[in-house]
């Protein structure tokens, strides 16, 4: 594919100048960490991510690196435990002193090293659409915020499914938790109504008896931020009770469920649901049509691309553009550099880093097909600005 032409400039510096604070920087590379979960009940979820990140880094050393060095990288498996992402981002920061980390994907496991990376003044690139009400100097949000997902799909149900009722289902953990006290909040605001609210733990797999409960309260919609392999047995016993999901009655919102998990749970039985993301696979601009190209070439042809993947791929092109025109690897410096970046050559179109550290991104519905991909039947004509902390939400 055609490599971004962002700041692709080499650069004869010596270490001692782009790096005064101890990083692992020589005159010839730069090393930074991977740290996602491969193992455990999160791996469906963040695989995606890791290969996305290498692919990047593989594009940036074809084009001549980062300042002229070429990016080496640690990978670290945060085997889906909150305590093991902290202990791993405190061994990259420390001892192998990576100049960023691009890496974490639940809300759970970002909580878990953020003290870190600021105790640290280490550099995180994270790809996850996320519940918002955080910002840090030590953090690049490369996935949407709340209210580039959460309200942007309420009100699109409201406006034009003229959905009143919703039943709201999550993992129970800190994201769908948040996620959905800010979706509660909104329907409220919009004169609209919750009938249910129930979490299950990561990796549950028994969802018959909610599943009757929304049969009984026949809700217009299922808004839906299960995670990880509990969607496998979620929308098998959804379909195996009778849910048909083409049928928008109940219609089904998920706010979790990318190409790379229905690639475990089957297009078949996740058909007609809906899917709020900023990106998805089917997109038809050149960029994307490059990237899928070269991420199938890299990683097989069965491969799939949902939003968060097209996030962490973002990472690595980002803190590029943010060293260069820093001109040196220093993390304040990074930091100081990095609003106002832009990535023209984006596979959702164009983003750009906005001073609270979020992305300017299109908001975007999907509805899931047969095949596996989603069918993009809405986008907001313009870049919606992030707002982590939205004004009566928090």
């Amino acid at each position: 594919m055609a490599l971004p032409a962002l700041f692709a400039l080499s650069s004869n510096a010596l270490a001692s100048e782009v790096n005064t604070t101890g990083l692992a920087v020589t005159d010839d590379t730069v090393k930074v960490g991977i740290l996602h979960s491969i193992t455990g009940t999160m791996a469906i979820s963040e695989t995606g991510s890791v290969q996305a990140e290498k692919l990047a880094i593989e594009q940036i050393n074809a084009s001549g690196g980062v300042l002229g060095r070429q990016i080496e990288y640690i990978q670290e498996d945060g085997a889906s435990d909150w305590p093991t992402f902290a202990e791993k981002s405190r061994k990259l920061l420390v001892n192998d002193k990576v100049a960023a980390v691009f890496g974490c994907w639940t809300s759970a496991s970002r909580k878990a090293v953020l003290p870190v990376f600021e105790q640290y003044n280490g550099m995180l690139y994270y790809p996850t659409f996320y519940e918002g009400l955080e910002q840090s100097p030590n953090v690049i949000y490369t996935g949407q915020e709340a209210t580039q997902q959460i309200l942007a799909s309420i009100d699109w149900l409201a406006k034009e499914k003229g959905a009143k009722t919703f039943y709201l289902l999550g993992s129970d953990y800190i994201w769908p938790r948040t996620s959905n006290k800010i979706a509660r909040k909104h329907i409220d605001k919009l004169g609209l109504k919750v009938v249910g609210e129930e979490y299950y733990p990561l990796g549950h797999t028994q969802f018959n008896s909610v599943i009757n409960k929304i049969k009984l309260k026949k809700p217009d919609v299922i808004f839906a931020s299960v995670v990880g392999g509990s969607n496998v047995a979620f929308y098998k016993q959804m379909k195996a009770a009778g849910v048909d999901l083409t049928k928008e009655k109940p219609l089904l919102m998920t706010i979790s469920v990318t190409e790379d998990e229905i690639l475990g749970i089957g297009g078949e039985n996740v058909e007609g649901a809906y899917a709020s993301m900023k990106y998805f696979q089917s997109l038809t601009n050149s960029n994307n049509e490059a990237f899928v190209k070269a991420f199938k070439e890299r990683w097989g042809d069965d491969i799939v691309i949902g939003d968060v993947t097209q996030a962490a791929y973002l990472g690595p092109w980002l803190w590029k553009a943010a060293v260069e025109k820093a001109g040196s690897f220093d993390i304040e410096k990074v930091q100081a550099a990095s609003p106002g970046i832009e990535l023209t050559t984006a596979p959702e179109g164009y983003v750009r880093i906005h001073e609270n550290h979020h992305l300017w991104s299109k908001a975007r519905i999907g509805q899931a097909q047969t095949d596996g991909q989603y069918k993009v039947i809405y986008e907001t004509e313009e870049l919606m600005e992030p707002d982590p902390f939205p004004e009566g939400y928090q």
